[in-house]
C-alpha cells in the first residue's frame, strides 16, 4: 500500500517514512501545502492513506483537507497536529479528516491509526482477505493457501494483497507501480515484473500454479 506524508519538519517526515517503509509500505513525502494538493488531487487513485500536518507552508492542513474534499479525493486523511483543543478537532473532522494524531506521538501510535484506517476502504472488507485457498491476513501480514503459510518479501506481501482487494481483474504494472513504489521510482524497470514472478513461484508452491495469470500486453491477473 502506498501513503503520502505532507510534512514541513524533515526530521519528522524523514523518520515517519523511513517507519512505515520498514513496515512494508511506500511512502512519498511532500513539504509545501500547495504542492501536496495538487499532488493528492492529479494523483487522487495511488494513494491509499494521506498522513498530512496541520501547519505547513504556503497552505495549512485544514485548508489542504477542505478543498480535497470538495474535489471528490475520497483517500483517507490522518492530521498530525501539535493542537489539542476539542474545537480544533471537531473542526478537523468537520472539514473532512478521517482521524487526527497531535503531537507529539508514538511511532506505535501512529502505526495503529495507520492500520485502523487501512482497514476502513470505500467498501467494507473483511480483516482477513480470502480468494480461493489463499488467505492474507493484513494486521498479522500472514499468507496462508491450504494451510501452509507461505513466506513473503514485504513487496510481495504488498503485491499479494492489492491483487486480492482486486480479485479477477487485470492489474497494469502501471497501477501497481503506482501503489507500491515511491513517485520517483523508474516506470521502465522491469521490478513489478520480477517480483511477481516471485510470488508465483512462491503461491505455485502450495498450490494450483495458475491462479496468478499473466495477461499478455496488459498486466495480471489472480483468478478467484
Amino acid at each position: 500500500m502506498k501513503i503520502l506524508v505532507v510534512e514541513d519538519e524533515k526530521k519528522l517526515a524523514d523518520a515517519v517514512a523511513k517507519g512505515l517503509t520498514l513496515k512494508g509500505y511506500s511512502v512519498d513525502t511532500i513539504n509545501d501545502g500547495k504542492k501536496a494538493l495538487t499532488r493528492m488531487s492529479l494523483h487522487r487513485m495511488d494513494y491509499d492513506l494521506i498522513i498530512l500536518d496541520l501547519m505547513l507552508p504556503s497552505m495549512d492542513g485544514h485548508e489542504i483537507c477542505k478543498q480535497a474534499r470538495e474535489m471528490g479525493v475520497t483517500t483517507p486523511i490522518l492530521i498530525l497536529t501539535a493542537r489539542s483543543e476539542t474545537d480544533t478537532k471537531v473542526d478537523l473532522l468537520l472539514s473532512g479528516a478521517d482521524d487526527y494524531l497531535v503531537k507529539p506521538f508514538s511511532f506505535e501510535e501512529l502505526t495503529a491509526r495507520v492500520h485502523a484506517l487501512l482497514r476502513r476502504p470505500n467498501e467494507s472488507m473483511p480483516d482477513v482477505l480470502k480468494v480461493e485457498n489463499i488467505e492474507l491476513n493484513p494486521a498479522l501480514r500472514t499468507v496462508t493457501r491450504e494451510t501452509k503459510e507461505i513466506p513473503l518479501t514485504l513487496k510481495e506481501f504488498g503485491l499479494l494483497e492489492y491483487f486480492m482487494r482486486h480479485p479477477n481483474q487485470v492489474i497494469n504494472r502501471e497501477d501497481l507501480l503506482s501503489h507500491l513504489w515511491d513517485f520517483n521510482y523508474e516506470s521502465f524497470s522491469n521490478v513489478v515484473d520480477v517480483h511477481v514472478k516471485n510470488l508465483r513461484r512462491k503461491l505455485a508452491t502450495a498450490g494450483d500454479p495458475n491462479i496468478l495469470e499473466t495477461v499478455r500486453g496488459i498486466g495480471y491477473r489472480l483468478r478467484g
